[in-house]
């Protein structure tokens, strides 16, 4: 087995140290049983263990050996999600006050990344797909026309694949930014199996942020950060600005073993998965690969109301990722084998005899496009008061009203409050009066 870090915390274990030193479990038994093993591999940063943020130990090999699978020239690994990921990318991508090229459609750590940089968004905004019901990917033709139209635009920020699967043609996009003199910053989160689909897309940005939680069998906040033309030390020297000075050793220890089970003897394979999403986009009405270039191992079911099909699972003990008006999002990877999509299949039978067929009901609208009046951080930063969003009509929203999941902002700090949005909210599943939105005072 080639898993350094993982190998070093469990030698290490082994010689039963004693520890004077944090965590404060000392290695013991936790109160929680479930999680008591994981304890042994808990340690601060020694001689034997290494430091995340100082570049050395068995924590770099490990790092190495992500970026050499992925293709790329480095790779830090990150224990805050995907959201220090994001937040650091955009920090080495973009000088503070500059303007950033930025999918619309990104996640709200994006949105925080603009407060604290006093970036200046220009968005590009997806098409909306009238017969699939969902937004499009991001062309390289307009990223072209965007950065023809702003040449003092080095940044570009996109999100491939995103919620739904779809993703962007990153390596034609890639090729226009660098020809304008950009780098590409893309939010892969939901990409990390790629490279063990022999998918290479997220090894051409010069940024790329993957959460290892949401796709691999990696524990919750677990990421990745992968780098061409960065350095391991400026990977590092961003990173620390937003992660814990504490870094868990068991998430980067869990890094470390699930990139070995997926390419070394353990044999994980992603390949079924895949298979298994074949036969449900076969079998229901779903996204296909005719129509977008889709995640293989991503099925989203179209039917007549996304959120009561995802209710009426949930009652069969059956939990989707998430759901729109439209559609319900299943993510699947190589830890669901043969018996778990029967039972999806099972319960998908179930829920939807009778419905009416999607093709067969009124469209539902895109979200409404925002009207921007003041910079993301001079709104973020001013006097604010919190009222329900049935009353905010006309006024400049101060933070962020971003629907979870997907975490895509309807209304991001410095844009006006309108009719439309307020409608749209509203048939999205937002309460009105009760839920609130910080406006600007």
């Amino acid at each position: 087995m080639s898993t350094p870090l993982y190998t070093a915390l469990r030698t290490f274990a082994d010689t039963q140290p004693l520890r004077m030193h944090m965590p404060g479990h000392k290695g013991k038994p936790l109160p929680l049983s479930e999680l008591s093993a994981a304890a042994q591999l808990d340690f601060t940063e020694l001689p034997p263990t290494g430091d995340l943020f100082a570049g050395e130990g068995p924590i770099v090999e490990a790092e190495a050996l992500w970026a050499k699978t992925c293709g790329v020239d480095a790779c830090l690994f990150l224990t805050g999600g995907s959201t220090q990921g994001v937040l650091s990318a955009l920090t080495l991508a973009c000088p503070p006050g500059s303007a950033v090229l930025m999918d619309r459609a990104c996640h709200r750590s994006a949105y925080h990344a603009l407060v604290l940089l006093d970036l200046e968004p220009v968005y590009l905004f997806r098409p909306w797909l009238e017969e699939e019901q969902v937004p499009g990917p991001i062309s390289p033709d307009a990223v072209e026309a965007a950065l023809q139209n702003r040449p003092d635009i080095k940044a570009v920020f996109l999100t491939s694949p995103n919620y739904y699967g779809v993703r962007c043609d990153l390596p034609e996009i890639a090729r226009v930014c660098h020809a304008h003199g950009a780098r590409l910053v893309v939010d892969g989160a939901h990409g990390a199996h790629f490279p063990f689909l022999g998918l290479s897309e997220l090894s051409v940005p010069d940024l790329t942020v993957l959460s290892a939680h949401k796709t691999l069998p990696a524990p919750g906040q677990s990421a990745l950060l992968l780098a061409n033309g960065f350095s391991s030390a400026q990977l590092r020297r961003v990173g620390c600005i937003y992660g814990s000075s504490s870094p868990s050793y068991p998430m980067m220890a869990a890094l470390d073993a699930v990139r070995e089970a997926l390419t070394g003897e353990l044999g994980l394979d992603y390949a079924e998965a895949a298979a298994q999403v074949v036969t449900l986009r076969q079998n229901f009405p779903s996204l296909t690969a005719k129509t977008l270039l889709l995640d293989p191992t991503r099925f989203v079911l179209t039917c007549d109301d996304g959120f009561g099909v995802k209710a009426a699972l949930e009652e069969l003990g059956v939990y989707p990722e998430m759901a729109d008006a439209r559609h319900v999002v299943f993510i699947l990877t190589c830890a669901d084998g043969k018996p778990e999509f029967a039972r999806l299949t099972n319960a998908l039978r179930t829920v939807l005899e009778g419905r009416p067929a999607p093709a067969s009901l009124p469209p539902v609208p895109p979200p409404p496009t925002p009207q921007s009046v003041l910079r993301p951080r001079e709104a973020f930063f001013s006097p604010i008061e919190t009222i329900p969003l049935s009353q905010a009509e006309g006024r400049v929203c101060a933070a962020q009203v971003a629907p979870y999941p997907p975490g895509v902002p309807v209304i991001a700090p410095g844009e006006l409050v309108t009719k439309k949005t307020i409608a749209y909210l509203s048939q999205i599943g937002y309460n009105m009066e009760k839920d609130t939105a910080v406006i600007r005072a």
